[in-house]
């Protein structure tokens, strides 16, 4: 007896309008952000207007090892979001967001599995809507400006064997972990000994998830050391 694979139950889904998955959670389509027909951001305004109703029921599914039919944390998260609400109950879950480094990797894909996966799985474990893209953008303008700040001057006085703000990529790499940067001439700035992170690991990425709103991430951001100088 042969069962269906995950990516074949996931395209074969019959995928509702996302305006109508906001609808049963109480989300009114003018707050829903749309990418494409079955993906949508929650608008902050909504998000806001949630701070005076009582708290729901909070299931925490803690960190487990996965069977060898891949049976983990978000399979074993959706299929209790699936049950819950099977037997009445209004409920909703809450996964983070897939990485392509392990997607690549042994791990494999984050969004569960068999018919208790999260749809449109590729997309959700491939690009989704495009957040850690703009993570690994911003993380590495940081460390373009830290090598041309260098570059001009050096201002600060960076101690460039004490730069800690390494560059980030959302893929399993090893060839990148640690590199030589700034090689081919002068016109090239300082070789210096650096690496890669995996976008995940971002510091950028801990703040986005622990700021309370723009200003508190701007104070976070702010606060971020990328160097040290000479100076003990």
């Amino acid at each position: 007896m042969s069962f269906k694979t995950d990516i074949e139950i996931a395209r074969e889904a019959d995928k509702q309008p996302i305006q109508e998955i906001g609808a049963k959670l109480g989300i009114p389509t003018e707050h829903l952000i749309p990418y494409g027909h079955d993906k949508a951001k929650v608008g902050q305004e909504f998000i806001n207007s949630l701070e005076t109703r009582a708290d729901g029921k909070l299931i925490l599914v803690t960190a487990i090892n996965p069977t060898p039919a891949g049976e983990g944390k978000t399979t074993t998260t959706v299929g209790l979001g699936d049950g819950l609400n099977a037997i009445g109950k209004k409920a909703a879950i809450a996964i983070r967001e897939a990485s392509l480094g392990p997607c690549f990797g042994m791990k494999g894909g984050a969004a569960g599995g068999g018919y208790a996966q999260v749809v449109p799985m590729e997309e959700m474990n491939l690009h989704f809507t495009g957040d850690f893209h703009a993570i690994t953008s911003a993380h590495n303008l940081l460390a373009a400006m830290i090598d041309n700040h260098i570059y001009w001057g050096n201002e600060l006085g960076i101690d460039q064997r004490r730069v800690v703000w390494r560059r980030v990529l959302d893929m399993n790499d090893r060839a990148l972990r640690d590199t030589v940067t700034s090689l081919g001439g002068v016109a090239n700035g300082y070789p210096r000994q650096t690496g890669f992170d995996i976008t995940v690991a971002s510091e950028v990425m801990a703040i986005l998830c622990l700021a309370q709103g723009l200003v508190d991430l701007q104070t976070r951001l702010g606060d971020i050391i990328v160097a040290y100088t000479r100076a003990r």
